[in-house]
């Protein structure tokens, strides 16, 4: 169990290093450039750790689809971007999918 924590951690990791990527202003600005670094390297040392009891392809494929989808939602909440029909539906795509793979697939560790 403590796998799938590490994932989500990872996700959220990833998610805040996106999004200061983008107040870092070509890491120009210090506080959301250090952000970034350390944002990233966190998630990639938690999904290293979730690597250990989940498939590389099951724990890939929901990070990255989780954060794809999670930093979508921040751009339209936060940096007021658009999002128009296809993309929501290519949203809802992705998470079906990692549904479909979780609750479906014999590969998933449970």
């Amino acid at each position: 169990m403590k796998h799938w924590l590490f994932l989500g951690f990872a996700i959220v990791a990833e998610v805040i290093a996106t999004a200061s990527l983008k107040n870092s202003d070509g890491f120009s600005k210090l506080v959301p450039s250090v952000l970034v670094v350390v944002g990233y390297s966190f998630s990639f040392y938690l999904l290293a750790l979730t690597l250990r009891a989940i498939p590389v392809g099951i724990a890939y494929a929901i990070w990255a689809g989780a954060g794809v989808t999670l930093i979508a939602l921040i751009g339209w909440l936060v940096f007021g971007q658009k999002l128009d029909t296809p993309a929501i539906i290519g949203m809802v795509l992705i998470v079906a999918g990692v549904a479909v793979m979780n609750i479906f697939s014999s590969v998933s560790s449970h």
